[in-house]
């Protein structure tokens, strides 16, 4: 995911960058597209180095958990489950990983194991749940 974060802020590993990604979000109905490209490249980027790292972990899961909300219901929903169609299967795996690794904890090599949420457990998952659907929610609202 910080790789695909990647691609919306820098324009790396073949993506548009934020100019080519704030158009696409534009057409989307986001506005401003600039604005919401900067949005979910961060919540990609900073969620995908976050979960690799084991870097306070259960925001960087509500981060990929939040844009994989924004994804399905306003660029894959529309084309079904199958990922092959362009559905939201894809999205779907992102999600519940992101919420699975919240839930069992960081492991034992993340910089989170020093800090009491890195253990991982129930409130984790609760709080990247509850946190990525409020902020998916207010996004799709504005």
């Amino acid at each position: 995911m910080a790789g695909h974060g990647a691609q919306k802020l820098f324009g790396l590993f073949g993506g548009g960058g934020l100019t080519a990604t704030g158009n696409g979000f534009a057409e989307l109905g986001f506005r401003p597209g600039k604005l919401f490209a900067v949005i979910a490249g961060l919540s990609e980027f900073l969620g995908g180095l976050g979960l690799a790292l084991g870097l306070f972990t259960p925001l960087a899961a509500a981060a990929l958990i939040g844009v994989m909300i924004n994804a399905m219901a306003t660029v894959t929903g529309a084309h079904g489950l199958w990922e092959a169609d362009g559905g939201v299967e894809y999205s779907v795996c992102i999600a519940v990983v992101a919420l699975a690794v919240a839930a069992i904890g960081p492991g034992r090599l993340a910089v989170d194991r020093f800090f009491r949420w890195g253990t991982g457990g129930w409130g984790q998952a609760a709080f990247a749940l509850g946190l990525g659907g409020v902020a998916a929610a207010i996004t799709l609202s504005l």
